[in-house]
């Protein structure tokens, strides 16, 4: 894996629209992740955040797709910034803020790669677009987004044709999915192992299975790790629990297993919530993972 190590944060909230989630970047940079990452040997910039404003509405598209423009003037300065990072060969690692950062990120790396393999590990497929969103939190359809799949502004981020290919992307720990995300991952022939799915087969049969998937001739692997897949009893600190999701223990080895193989080349971490959190234990959970993803063994 890369020794250099740049770490971008996205204090974004308007995706989730709740706060807290904006102080993730804080919260992760707090319980120790550069000094975590330069004792197993990395070179680590951290260039800061990036700059968030927060509007007194949620214009013209209302309670569909709330924050729309900012939201897309966020991803679009990330794109920029992890497109940057990549060209300098450094390792992209993003601190989140809400998932809603993650077509930003994926656009950057297109940006650079001609074809990416993508594992979401999240309880929620993050599948929903404009007509079938409960809610109009742009969060739950970044994945849609990133497959180029919803409203022009957002899919057009880094070029409404240079997105990744359904059938090189994996869903890890689903375990809450609406109807609409249901039927556009059919559509899409997107790879999802369900928390069933871990139940009966394993982790590390599933690690595997989702390795061989994304590792098919792609240029390298993007991670993006909503904490929201591991159980709630594990990270309480999350906008959304689903009780009944991936074991701490389970979440190692799956980081452990992506380490092995050597197939990251880039990552971010989002949803840590630490006005949700217990003495910041979730920001904590989030950088023994990463510890894990980049190498860190118990012997």
């Amino acid at each position: 894996m890369n020794r250099k190590i740049t770490i971008i944060g996205v204090p974004l909230d308007l995706g989730a629209d709740r706060r807290g989630v904006d102080m993730g970047p804080s919260a992760i940079r707090c319980a120790g992740i550069q000094s975590k990452l330069e004792k197993l040997g990395y070179h680590v910039y951290d260039e800061g955040d990036i700059v968030v404003h927060r509007p007194q509405s949620y214009g013209e598209f209302g309670s569909t797709l709330k924050y729309l423009h900012e939201i897309a003037r966020v991803c679009e300065k990330l794109k920029e910034r992890v497109s940057t990072v990549i060209s300098k060969k450094h390792f992209p690692l993003i601190l989140g803020g809400d998932h809603s950062l993650a077509f930003g990120t994926i656009a950057g790396v297109m940006q650079q790669k001609q074809s990416v393999g993508v594992i979401w590990f999240d309880s929620h497929a993050d599948m929903n677009t404009s007509l079938t969103t409960p809610s109009g939190n742009i969060h739950g359809m970044s994945l849609a987004i990133a497959l180029g799949v919803g409203h022009p502004e957002l899919v057009g981020i880094g070029g409404s044709t240079k997105k990744i290919d359904p059938s090189k992307t994996v869903i890890i720990g689903a375990r809450s999915l609406d109807e609409g995300e249901r039927n556009l991952i059919r559509k899409l022939g997107v790879n999802v192992f369900t928390m069933h799915d871990i139940d009966r087969l394993g982790m590390a049969k599933v690690m595997n299975d989702a390795i061989r998937i994304v590792t098919k001739n792609t240029e390298g692997v993007h991670l993006s790790l909503d904490v929201d897949g591991l159980d709630p009893k594990d990270a309480p600190g999350v906008g959304t629990p689903i009780i009944g999701g991936i074991s701490y223990r389970e979440g190692h080895l799956a980081m452990e297993l992506l380490a092995e193989s050597g197939c990251v080349t880039s990552a971010e971490f989002v949803e840590v919530n630490p006005i949700l959190d217990h003495l910041n234990r979730t920001a904590k959970v989030a950088v023994e993972l990463m510890g894990s993803l980049f190498g860190e063994k118990i012997l």
